[in-house]
Parts: structure tokens; sequence; C-alpha cells
């Protein structure tokens, strides 16, 4: 079991999803705390998904506001930043560029990309961490 739980992590990291980042928050996991890792992914998960409603409802209004956009992404690519998010995170970059050069389209298109990111890297953790539960 223990090599099945070291396959999927491994694959995480072959495949570009996760970065050394979520190593080191594996270190901070101890007898005293063993589900710390979980817990961080998580409230990232749940802060991450408040995110996205917020881009959302900005996009869908049409009219868009680059600097709250910006400012939406920044705080989506630090906490993808602090748990190994990759990929995330390069899409996070992407956007926050496309809000730079105040090109909507490419908001759009990055924010899509971005949302399909997020939700194969939680679907691939959530299954990492109930096979290190067996």
């Amino acid at each position: 079991m223990q090599r099945q739980v070291a396959l999927i992590k491994q694959s995480l990291f072959d495949q570009g999803y996760l970065d050394e980042q979520f190593m080191e928050l594996e270190e901070l996991q101890d007898d005293a705390n063993p589900n710390f890792v979980e817990e961080v992914a998580t409230l990232y998960f749940k802060d991450s998904a408040r995110l996205i409603n917020n881009i959302d409802q900005a996009l869908e209004r049409g009219s868009f506001d680059f600097n709250r956009l910006d400012s939406y992404m920044h705080q989506f690519k630090g906490s993808s930043t602090s748990i190994g998010a990759s990929k995330v995170k390069t899409e996070c970059t992407m956007f926050r560029e496309y809000c730079r050069a105040g090109n909507a389209e490419g908001c759009l298109r990055t924010f899509k990309q971005l949302k399909k990111e997020h939700a194969t890297l939680r679907k691939k953790l959530e299954q990492y961490f109930q096979a290190s539960k067996r």
C-alpha cells in the first residue's frame, strides 16, 4: 500500500501538478499532527473556491476591472504557491499577465484552464490522501 501511495505522489510531481513546496509541507507533518498536509490542502481548496467564485462573478459582469481581477489572482497565486500547486500557479501567473496587458480574452481563456487544472489537482490530491489513509 505504501508503494501505491508513493507512486501516486510521484505521478503528481512527474505530471507537474506539484512542486517542492508540497514536500516541505509534508516535512512539517508529524505524529502530533498526522493530517497536517491534508488539512492545509482542505483550507486551500476552500479558500480557492471562494476566489474562483469571486473571479467568476467579476468576469460575468462583462466590464473587466483588471485591477480587481489581478488582486484576486494575486491571492490565488499566493495560496497555490504555499501548497506547491505548480500548474495552478502557472495559470495564475499567465492570468495576471493578461490583466496587466488589459487582455480580456486572454483572461477568460486562462481562467478556464486554471479551473480545469484546479479541479484536476483537487481530484488527484483526494485520491492521494485516501490512499495514504489505508
